[in-house]
C-alpha cells in the first residue's frame, strides 16, 4: 500500500518494448539503477513493464542502444494528472484563488458561540460584543480577546465573568452569570401592614408589630391588619403607667378568603383575511452580515399584506451554520371582510384567558372555586369569572406620622 502511494506521488509509465532481444533492455535498466516492476512477457520479442516517471524519460535512449522500439501504453500518478492543466490557465488561476481564499478566509471569524448563559439572552451578549468589535466577518488575529471581554463585561452587569477563545474561524464566548443579591428590607422605615383587598381573615403570621384583627374577622381594602405602633407596658409595680409607644416596621403574612370577579369580552363578528391572488417575491443573499437584494423593486406596493419568509443557511457536515444565507420573501395581498365567529370557541378562549389572569393575580394564592357565566350584548360576547380564593392580602405601607393614640398617651414621670 505504501509503495502504491509513493508511485502515485512520483508518477509511473507503462511501456511496451519490442525487439530481437528485449531482455537486454531490462539489463540496461538494472545497470543504470532504474526501478521497474510488473514485467509481462507478451511474446518472445515483446514485453511490457512499468517505470517511474523519471525512468520513462531515460528509457528511449536505452532502447535505442539495444535496437528495441518503445511505445507508451498508459501513464498514472499525480505529476501526469497535474500536467493536463499546464496550459489551462483559467483552471490554474481558479486553483490559486481557491487556495488563497482558504488561507485568507480561515483567518476571519465566521461563527460565534456563546456558552454558560441561562437568564441573560444570547442576543444581548452578541449585540454588546458586536459593539465592541467582535462580529461575524472580523479579522481574528487583529482582536485582543482579553480587552474585548473586559470592555463587554463592564456593559453587562448581569454577568460576572467572560472569556473569549478563538479556534480558527470560530469564536467561543464563555460567560458566567452574576448571583443577584436578594432585596433587603429597610428596617429604618416604619409602617403598618394593611389589607390590599377585602375578605375574611383565615390565618395570621405576625412577625413584628401588633395584630389589629383576628382570624375570622372581615376586613375591607385599606384596613390596618398589623400595626407598626407597639404599646410598651410599664413595669408590674409602676402604678399602671405605660412607657409609651414604639414605632416599628410591621411584618407578617395575613391570609384571607377573598372573592374576585374578572370580565373579558370579544366581538361576535370579526374581520378575516381574504387573499386577492396578487403577490410579489424578493430574493436576497446575506454573506458575512452584508445583505444583497436581487429583486429590482424591494418595496411593497400593497396596502395590506402577509409576508412569508423562507431562509436557507449553509452549514457544515457537523451541523454548524455558516454566515451565508439565501432568503426568499413572498408578499401576498389581502383584504378584510366581516365574518361571524364561533361562539363556543370564543367562549372557551375567554375562559382560558380569565383563568390565566386569575392565576397571575393570585400569585402564591389559590382559587378554591370558580364559576363562569356568558352573555351577549351590543354585538359583544362577555364572559365573567367569579372565584372564591385563598390568598395573602397584606402589604406594607410606610407610616406618615405618629398615631393620635400615641400623642394622647401620658408619658411616665421620671
Amino acid at each position: 500500500m505504501l509503495r502504491k502511494m509513493i508511485n502515485g506521488l512520483r508518477g509511473s509509465v507503462r511501456l511496451e518494448v519490442s525487439g530481437a532481444f528485449p531482455e537486454r533492455f531490462l539489463n540496461l535498466c538494472a545497470q543504470n539503477g532504474m526501478a521497474f516492476w510488473d514485467v509481462e512477457w507478451l511474446e518472445a520479442t515483446r514485453l511490457r513493464l512499468t517505470l517511474t516517471r523519471a525512468g520513462g524519460r531515460a528509457a528511449p535512449e536505452l532502447a535505442g542502444r539495444v535496437l528495441c522500439e518503445l511505445s507508451r501504453v498508459k501513464t498514472g500518478g499525480v505529476p501526469f494528472f497535474l500536467e493536463r492543466f499546464r496550459k489551462r490557465y483559467a483552471l490554474l488561476v481558479g486553483l490559486c484563488l481557491s487556495l488563497t481564499a482558504v488561507l485568507v478566509l480561515s483567518r476571519f471569524i465566521l461563527i460565534i458561540d456563546v456558552e454558560g448563559n441561562e437568564t441573560v439572552p444570547t442576543a444581548q451578549i452578541l449585540s454588546e460584543l458586536r459593539r465592541q468589535g467582535l462580529r461575524v466577518g472580523v479579522y481574528g488575529p487583529g482582536l485582543d480577546e482579553r480587552d474585548l471581554a473586559h470592555e463587554a463585561l463592564l456593559q453587562l452587569p448581569d454577568l460576572s465573568w467572560m472569556a473569549i477563545n478563538l479556534h480558527g474561524t470560530r469564536a467561543q464566548v464563555l460567560v458566567r452569570e452574576a448571583v443577584k443579591k436578594p432585596p433587603a428590607e429597610d428596617g429604618s422605615v416604619v409602617g403598618d401592614v394593611v389589607a390590599e383587598s377585602g375578605g375574611i381573615v383565615s390565618h395570621m403570621e405576625v412577625l413584628s408589630g401588633e395584630a389589629v384583627c383576628q382570624e375570622g374577622d372581615t376586613v375591607a381594602a385599606g384596613d390596618v391588619l398589623i400595626s407598626g405602633s407597639v404599646k410598651l407596658p410599664g413595669p408590674k409595680y409602676g402604678g399602671g403607667v405605660d412607657l409609651g409607644w414604639s414605632q416599628v416596621r410591621a411584618a407578617g403574612r395575613i391570609y384571607a378568603r377573598t372573592w374576585r370577579t374578572l370580565t373579558a369580552q370579544v366581538p361576535l363578528e370579526a374581520q378575516v383575511k381574504q387573499y386577492t391572488g396578487s403577490e410579489e417575491t424578493c430574493w436576497s443573499l446575506t454573506f458575512l452580515g452584508v445583505r444583497t437584494v436581487f429583486s429590482r423593486n424591494s418595496g411593497i406596493s400593497f396596502p395590506e399584506y402577509d409576508k412569508i419568509s423562507r431562509a436557507w443557511t449553509a452549514a457544515l457536515p457537523s451541523g454548524r451554520e455558516l454566515p451565508l444565507t439565501l432568503k426568499c420573501e413572498t408578499v401576498r395581498e389581502y383584504v378584510t371582510v366581516p365574518a361571524p365567529i364561533d361562539r363556543a370557541a370564543a367562549q372557551a378562549l375567554l375562559e382560558e384567558r380569565l383563568e390565566l389572569a386569575l392565576r397571575a393575580a393570585l400569585g402564591d394564592g389559590e382559587a378554591v372555586s370558580t364559576a363562569f357565566s356568558a352573555a351577549e350584548r351590543d354585538g359583544m360576547l362577555r364572559v365573567t369569572l367569579q372565584a372564591e380564593c385563598r390568598e395573602e392580602i397584606g402589604r406594607f405601607v410606610p407610616a406618615q406620622g405618629l398615631p393620635e393614640t400615641a400623642a394622647q398617651e401620658p408619658q411616665p414621670e421620671v
